[in-house]
């Protein structure tokens, strides 16, 4: 199999030291989140050339926008809400969800006008406890506060998620059922890499469930409090 070629955030940052404002990129290379979030920030100009300048052959790259899919099946619908800080994110990702193949209710807010972030948080997990929808994706500022929302809810597995590794640790370990990112944290494509991952990644029950059912018995531990 041909190796691909790999671009990272830092190969992007030192493009920029070297006072350069124009990527060349070849077909068959790959790009990390990053390193696009990069891109966009520092306003690099990314040409396709099927021979790159020596000089900028080690900034080989670039796939255009990905089109993911998401295996298996069942229920593809999600709940979808953030604050005002995670506001335009949020809108922004409606078309990327639609591409997976998902379909979203989205529980507000509706505008950038300060709101309080448990309130959302709250609607979205709702829907995930009651069966509504099969998972649910929030964002505020950073992913915290949502989180903790969200946990409180019995049944609720909210995962803040800021890399790939981490998305995927809490589907494969967690069965995490509510993805929270901070989108004043991460960039647009780091979040959508994030999302990809968590959405494709299955539970591995065994050993992992049994860490769950530990949990569970936490819950309980506390709603039945005033029962004994």
């Amino acid at each position: 199999m041909k190796k691909r070629n790999l671009i990272t955030e830092n190969d992007i940052v030192a493009l920029a030291q070297s006072g350069k404002n124009t990527l060349y990129v070849e077909k068959e290379t790959l790009i990390t989140p990053a390193a696009k979030d990069k891109i966009h920030d520092l306003k690099i100009e990314v040409i396709e050339k099927s021979e790159a300048p020596e000089e900028t052959r080690k900034y080989k790259n670039i796939q255009s926008a990905d089109k993911f899919t998401v295996g298996g099946s069942g229920n593809k619908k999600l709940a979808l809400g953030s604050d005002h800080t995670g506001y335009d994110t949020k809108e922004a990702l409606k078309g990327f969800l639609s591409d997976l193949g998902y379909s979203f209710v989205d529980v507000g807010t509706n505008s950038t006008d300060s709101c309080d972030y448990p309130d959302f948080a709250f609607e979205a997990a709702k829907k995930v406890a009651l069966g509504e929808v099969s998972a649910a994706i929030v964002l505020d500022a950073t992913g915290i506060p949502s989180a903790i929302t969200a946990n409180k809810i019995p049944g609720i597995r909210a995962a803040t998620c800021y890399n790939e590794f981490s998305a995927q640790s809490s589907r494969e370990h967690n069965n995490a059922n509510v993805l929270v990112l901070g989108a004043k944290s991460l960039g647009i494509e780091t979040i959508k890499s994030i999302i990809k991952v968590w959405l494709s990644t299955g539970f591995l029950g065994e050993r992992h469930q049994r860490r769950l059912n530990k949990i569970v018995e936490i819950e309980k531990m506390f709603l039945n409090r005033n029962g004994r």
